[in-house]
């Protein structure tokens, strides 16, 4: 049990600063695009922030720490009145969340670059679910494990299904009437995607491998699989 729990707190030590880094970044992006287009309302609650705890959901932070696959932070608010063009805007908005998440990767994947591939094997070795037996490793781990979220992070929000990002990027190019029917569609395409995650997990990662993949070998030069 004591070795269980010494592992448990080691996983957790590698993974919360990366995936904070990638949740607070993706959510401090849409606050900051938000501002930009004229709606404060993000600013106002104090939501244009790298602060964490601004930022994180207690729930969703709940459901990290026990599954250490899957969570959520709190979505930015964006009052559409203050916005001069909703419908244009509302996909830079969206659009935002997944570019910082991209920024990062490419960021992180530079890094790996600079390394190089065997320089980053112990980093890779971590995900494979060897824990790193120096600081050093603990380090590329971070870095191995920064890189593949930001990744899957981006390209899971651009999903077409809401209310993720990538459903406002579609509907910017709706027509009114699909518009109205692709919102009420939204529980039931929201509950799918739920359903496919825990218990079709295999599907989701078959969905997400291809352009993960791709562009973690454009940023990285390492294939991840």
């Amino acid at each position: 049990m004591l070795y269980d729990l010494s592992e448990l707190f080691s996983r957790l030590l590698i993974l919360l600063p990366p995936l904070l880094a990638a949740l607070v970044l993706h959510e401090w992006a849409h606050a900051w695009a938000a501002d930009r287009l004229g709606d404060p309302t993000a600013r106002r609650q104090g939501r244009l922030s790298l602060n964490p705890l601004v930022h994180l959901d207690p729930l969703g932070t709940l459901v990290l720490v026990v599954t250490q696959r899957f969570g959520w932070a709190r979505p930015v608010p964006v009052d559409v009145r203050n916005l001069r063009n909703p419908r244009r805007d509302l996909f830079w908005i969206a659009s935002a969340g997944p570019a910082a998440n991209l920024v990062q990767a490419l960021a992180l994947g530079l890094v790996i670059r600079l390394v190089g591939p065997e320089g980053i094997g112990p980093g890779l070795a971590y995900l494979g679910g060897r824990l790193p037996d120096d600081v050093t490793g603990l380090l590329l781990a971070m870095v191995a494990l920064g890189f593949v979220i930001n990744l899957v992070l981006a390209w899971f929000n651009l999903l077409p299904v809401p209310p993720l990002d990538g459903s406002r990027l579609v509907m910017r190019f709706l027509t009114p009437e699909a518009t109205r029917l692709y919102a009420a569609a939204a529980p039931w395409l929201m509950g799918g995607l739920l359903f496919v995650f825990f218990f079709v997990p295999g599907l989701l990662g078959l969905i997400l491998q291809g352009p993960v993949g791709w562009t973690a070998y454009l940023f990285s030069g390492i294939r991840l699989w």
